[in-house]
């Protein structure tokens, strides 16, 4: 197994197996094969034409044996020639029947023919060594796989498509030019030259700070729609909140009961309404409580709700006015700036509009109110249309660029920073060799998105979270 070191990584130069395809037993899988000995390898499982002389991105069929040379499946077998594939080395895709046990014996014998098991992320890895995508693309491959809305695919397809990585490099070309100009300051500034009024370089330095401030900006939105945007939902206990999460995911994910206390934990699931996806929070009932674990459950409900965008408060229509305007004051305190939903539970035993005058004096400006029972599932689609009015989550361009990853919003912030620092330095008249230390670690950030500037344990932190096969 030979090693070559480049000046990304080094990259391990045997060849690679996996299967490529989701685990479990379906109408085909497909085995994945890559390195410099990958036609090699297969061609000594495999019962068909030569595939020595096969041009490249050729299907062909034929049978594969196991690692005692029977039989093993009738295969569907696909070739790339490097550097015209996907990790830019020889490829080669063996698609199998879905039998579990097909898959198992199809690699072990591709191990035994001079393979090794790929771990995860390995192809995409190789991908981005070989030069095919910077690191910012490669890590859009396990956004695209792991989408869960119509915008979050979007967005993801838009980074592996290489806009996010064409508007970095625009940022840099700017960069080395502002550093350029600098420098020739420095060089020449016991002479009477100028090259640029620093008016200008000052104008170039708002405008580049500018696109890095707009692009740190869009994390709020590309993290919600990565991850599901926050819904906390908040009440007094029994107030029917776990009820209401399970009437919304139709599904009975949370624990019901008549007994005060029951959730003293929080819970989470995600469920996509109208292309938003969204991720709903069950807290625990908050009251005063001499429970240890129950009182821990409802420290939890606070930090959940200080980190949602919408609120659903869930509130019992038997509850008396007063004890709503008391636990008010708890809850409309750590909704500053969030979208609160006031949601009447238990319309099937008391009348909403016992309540409603008292709630529109108690609700923030902007509050919605939605009267439901979610025992009965009564009103709970009106209340998702009001949940997905109120996330109005913007429409995705084709071209659009949103951050969504917090490795990528960490390296755009810390850049920011370091240019409101030149910025302020060129304001003050600062010497010119203090700014440009300034710019070049603004390039420093912005080559660790792209994985020009990045270290082995970067790589090996990242490619971890990739399925194995891809």
């Amino acid at each position: 197994m030979g090693i070559i070191m480049t000046n990304k990584t080094a990259i391990i130069n045997d060849t690679i197996c996996a299967i490529a395809t989701p685990q479990g037993m379906g109408g085909i899988a497909v085995a994945r094969v890559s390195g410099p000995q990958a036609i090699e390898v297969v061609s000594r499982r495999w019962k068909g034409k030569s595939l020595d002389q096969m041009p490249s991105h050729t299907v062909h069929l034929g049978h594969v044996t196991d690692s005692a040379g029977q039989v093993l499946d009738q295969v569907v077998l696909t070739l790339y020639r490097g550097p015209h594939s996907f990790t830019g080395e020889d490829v080669v895709e063996i698609a199998c029947h879905g039998s579990r046990w097909i898959q198992q014996q199809l690699i072990i014998s591709l191990i035994d023919a001079g393979c090794r098991a790929a771990t995860g992320g390995e192809f995409t890895r190789r991908a981005f060594a070989a030069g095919r995508m910077d690191l910012a693309e490669a890590e859009a491959v396990a956004d695209v796989i792991a989408a869960q809305s119509q915008a979050a695919h979007r967005v993801a397809m838009n980074q592996m498509r290489g806009h996010f990585s064409h508007e970095l490099q625009q940022l840099r070309e700017q960069l080395l030019h502002f550093v350029a100009l600098i420098e020739l300051e420095l060089d020449f500034s016991e002479e009477d030259v100028t090259f640029a009024q620093r008016s200008e370089v000052i104008d170039l330095a708002q405008h580049m700070r500018d696109v890095i401030h707009r692009l740190t900006s869009s994390f709020h939105t590309g993290d919600a729609i990565r991850n599901g945007l926050p819904v906390a939902i908040v009440g007094q206990t029994n107030a029917g909140k776990s009820t209401l999460l399970n009437a919304l995911l139709h599904d009975d994910r949370a624990l019901v009961s008549d007994i005060h206390g029951t959730t003293r934990d929080v819970i989470e699931d995600t469920i996509t309404l109208q292309g938003t996806l969204l991720r709903f929070i069950d807290t625990a009932g908050i009251r005063q409580s001499d429970d240890a674990v129950e009182a821990m459950g409802i420290e939890r409900s606070f930090r959940k709700l200080d980190e949602a965008q919408i609120v659903l408060w869930v509130i019992d229509a038997t509850t008396p006015v007063a004890d709503i305007t008391t636990f008010s004051k708890q809850i409309v305190p750590h909704c500053t700036g969030k979208h609160i939903v006031a949601v009447v539970n238990k319309t099937d035993l008391a009348p909403a509009t016992s309540i409603d005058a008292a709630l529109s004096t108690i609700l923030p400006e902007g509050s919605q109110v939605v009267a439901i029972s979610a025992h009965r599932r009564d009103d709970v689609a009106r209340l998702e249309q009001c949940i997905v009015k109120v996330a109005a989550m913007p429409q995705i361009d084709e071209d659009a660029v949103i951050v969504t990853n917090v490795r990528h919003y960490e390296a755009l912030s810390h850049a920011e920073q370091a240019l409101d620092r030149a910025l302020a330095a060129l304001h003050d008249g600062l010497s010119g060799d203090l700014i440009g230390q300034d710019i070049r670690e603004v390039l420093h950030h912005l080559g660790t998105i792209t994985g020009e500037i990045t270290t082995h344990d970067i790589l090996g932190e990242i490619f971890a979270h990739f399925c194995v096969g891809k």
